[in-house]
């Protein structure tokens, strides 16, 4: 069987939970089928993952780039809506498959194509769904109407549509016109041999006081950390609100970056710099893109994970943190509630999106943030069980292979019709 992966995101460009999602199906993918990648950027290689000691997988690369100078004179908020649909026209170039396999609004155009000009059948993941995220117009301009329209030209015309959560599978019905007999719900996975917790046994577990320092963090410090970009969708400003509200022993991490506009950085840079004035030595704020390795040294050193976001279809970053044995404050919204055992693998927090445009409901959600965090910390017999409970759960539901063997089922029944 001969699969294309339609993409933005692939190694080493990666800055979100679709891309994570991407590269690690795609390792488990490539032992099965033939996969080419089509991706944003100059990869062309055969691609070997580095924790990969065998021969390398079947599986093939083929990144594409513009020049900036072929869009100009387009309007600055459409010229990366129309950069995405050339970029997904130049796919094309080498292009051989059975089927096409799409991911994000960025692919979906190509997608479309693939199904209508080569007649492949075209599946479709739904990382998130653009109705959903009415913030992008503050990014995109009249480029979210584009967004909104291929995604639902996509969802409709696909032969099977991946859902990573229930929760997400119910949004899709509700704002899609998609048969539910199409919809498959395949959550995301982690690698939790690669993502565990790192003791003093483990065998790099010495570098990590060092490590830590480097990047202005006390290792001796009880520590809470958000990992996630700057947007709205992700909630950061709401944790930072309640800062305030924590306990003042805590450490507080922000691995963040990567944000939306100039402005949501301009108000976190604001709020931190107030804060730091009462709090100068408990916030770190790490802005770049860290390499995983210290990204699990990070998660390891934490003792509370928090996932504050107002909209998030799966939320693969408390995987992350569970399979490395942290306890989750999370929002009680979208998939989160599917990963997170309620006062057994963490603490959900109710949040009323909607209301979210008043002070009073800002207010009262940053400090039920503040009040989970709070009760984890003061609690350290609680944070231990419910860290052991996360990594137990992740091992137990939330393994790649398996995950993979239901989509190559999909794949399988799609290329039967």
């Amino acid at each position: 069987m001969k699969v294309a992966f339609f993409t933005n995101e692939f190694p080493p460009n990666i800055y979100g939970g679709a891309g994570v999602h991407v590269d690690y199906l795609s390792r488990e993918l490539s032992k099965i089928v033939r996969l080419n990648v089509h991706c944003f950027g100059n990869q062309n290689t055969q691609y070997t993952p580095a924790n990969t000691k065998s021969q390398a997988l079947n599986l093939r690369t083929m990144g594409v780039d513009i020049d900036s100078s072929q869009l100009s004179g387009i309007p600055k908020e459409l010229a990366f809506v129309f950069s995405t649909f050339y970029k997904n026209l130049k796919w094309f170039q080498n292009f051989d498959s059975d089927l096409v396999h799409c991911h994000t609004w960025y692919a979906h155009l190509a997608g479309i194509l693939a199904k209508m000009a080569y007649g492949v059948p075209l599946v479709v993941t739904t990382h998130s769904l653009e109705p959903l995220r009415p913030w992008k117009r503050e990014q995109l301009g009249r480029g979210y109407d584009v967004t909104c329209w291929i995604e639902r030209q996509a969802l409709t015309m696909a032969d099977a549509v991946i859902a990573v959560s229930q929760s997400t599978k119910t949004d899709i019905l509700k704002y899609f016109p998609v048969n539910e007999k199409k919809i498959h719900v395949i959550p995301n996975g982690i690698d939790t041999q690669e993502y565990r917790p790192l003791t003093t046994t483990s065998s790099n577990a010495g570098t990590e006081p060092k490590l830590l320092s480097r990047y202005g963090i006390d290792p001796k410090k009880p520590t809470l950390l958000y990992v996630g970009r700057i947007t709205q969708q992700k909630g950061i400003i709401h944790l930072v609100h309640a800062i305030p509200f924590l306990d003042p022993e805590i450490q507080i991490v922000f691995c963040a970056g990567a944000p939306d506009t100039e402005e949501i950085k301009q108000e976190m840079e604001n709020q931190i710099s107030l804060i730091r004035k009462k709090r100068a030595n408990n916030i770190v704020w790490i802005q770049e893109m860290l390499p995983k390795p210290t990204m699990i040294q990070i998660y390891s050193h934490a003792s509370v994970f928090c996932c504050p976001s107002i909209y998030e279809p799966f939320g693969i970053i408390n995987l992350e943190a569970m399979s490395c044995g942290i306890p989750v404050v999370g929002s009680k919204i979208g998939g989160i509630p599917e990963i997170i055992e309620d006062n057994k693998t963490g603490i959900l927090v109710p949040v009323q999106v909607n209301t979210l445009s008043k002070t009073a409901a800002r207010e009262k959600f940053s400090k039920d943030l503040a009040s989970a965090i709070n009760r984890l910390f003061r609690d350290p017999k609680l944070r231990k069980s419910m860290g052991q409970k996360s990594r137990a759960r992740a091992l137990a539901l939330f393994s790649w292979h398996n995950i993979t063997k239901k989509v190559f089922a999909v794949y399988k029944s799609v290329l039967k019709r």
